[in-house]
């Protein structure tokens, strides 16, 4: 497959291929480590369910086959000031990772050049069947708005699972009442951490909040003035409350090998017009978590920026 564009002003792509536990180890460490974290928790090898189907709305049956995590640009494309020449397709995403016709999830970035503004990405696209089940996130008139996204067009970053989109053997992570300070994400990503250490395993996949509220930010448009810590980033973000149920597109890797990773990212859609970037949630004895998840193969680091820091990767 060629590319959409020539991408001379990339950096040069670095991967690295991940450690891949039996999948019945795995899920016996994540059960055992959540255990304190949750009042109530259960961790299995199943099925992939039909993800097409409500409430995961996917643009593809399953997660599965070839699975890789790509890691594109990078927050210092966007602050402390953003570089809006920095737009991506995944057709190009998909011949840098070497899965031609791949099934993106994730969270990213849209591009300014086809919305007009500053916006959160929850790509989910399907280039084998052209499907485009995308949304986005802007602020407008000052509130949270989600709108569906028919493009394979992004800016600035993107953390995505690719795959052929098959459904296959995941592990499925139910749990209920969050005692810990750690969201869903984390507490698991620690987990597996404390456990393989030095070994990076990592996941992709897709997890529903059932019951309960979740903390979720949008970014306003770009920020007339440089943003320059974590504490000038979170007073430019719109922080709010969102209603479950609520979809949520996550990666996330167990530590990073000196790839320049962000090490977990989550973006979230609904069908209730309610969507962004997951922080934690906001009702920890209500909440209820289930999530469906594969293990990436290897991990591709694409266009890291050149002068990085880690400013505004929470």
């Amino acid at each position: 497959m060629e590319r959409l564009n020539p991408v001379p002003s990339w950096t040069p792509t670095r991967s690295k291929d991940a450690h891949l536990p039996a999948l019945d180890e795995l899920a016996k460490v994540i059960g055992d480590g959540l255990g304190p974290k949750f009042e109530d928790v259960k961790v299995e090898v199943v099925a992939s369910p039909d993800f097409r189907q409500k409430p995961f709305y996917l643009a593809a049956e399953g997660i599965c086959g070839k699975q890789r995590l790509a890691d594109i640009g990078g927050p210092p494309y966007l602050v402390p000031t953003p570089n809006t020449d920095k737009i991506y397709n995944f057709a190009d995403i998909a011949t840098e990772i070497g899965l031609p016709g791949a099934f993106f999830i994730g969270a990213g970035a849209g591009s300014s050049k086809m919305t007009g503004c500053n916006c959160e990405l929850m790509p989910n696209t399907n280039l084998t069947t052209g499907e485009i089940h995308t949304h986005y996130a802007k602020m407008e008139d000052g509130k949270p708005t989600l709108t569906r996204y028919a493009s394979n067009e992004f800016g600035l970053l993107a953390n995505v699972l690719g795959s052929e989109g098959k459904p296959g053997q995941v592990i499925k992570v139910s749990a209920h009442g969050r005692k810990g300070d750690e969201n869903f994400v984390t507490a698991m990503r620690k987990v597996v951490g404390a456990h393989y250490k030095d070994q990076m395993v990592a996941f992709g996949g897709v997890f529903l909040i059932e019951k309960g509220k979740g903390k979720l930010h949008v970014m306003p448009d770009f920020s007339k003035t440089p943003l320059k810590t974590d504490e000038d980033v979170e007073e430019w973000l719109h922080f709010y409350e969102a209603d479950a149920p609520l979809v949520c597109l996550s990666t996330f890797v167990s530590h990073d090998p000196g790839l320049d990773l962000r090490v977990e990212h989550t973006h979230v859609f609904s069908d209730h017009g309610q969507g962004g970037h997951y922080h934690y949630d906001t009702t920890p004895t209500e909440v209820q978590y289930t999530g469906y998840f594969t293990l990436a193969e290897s991990v591709h680091r694409i266009d890291a920026p050149a002068n990085t820091h880690s400013i505004g990767r929470d």
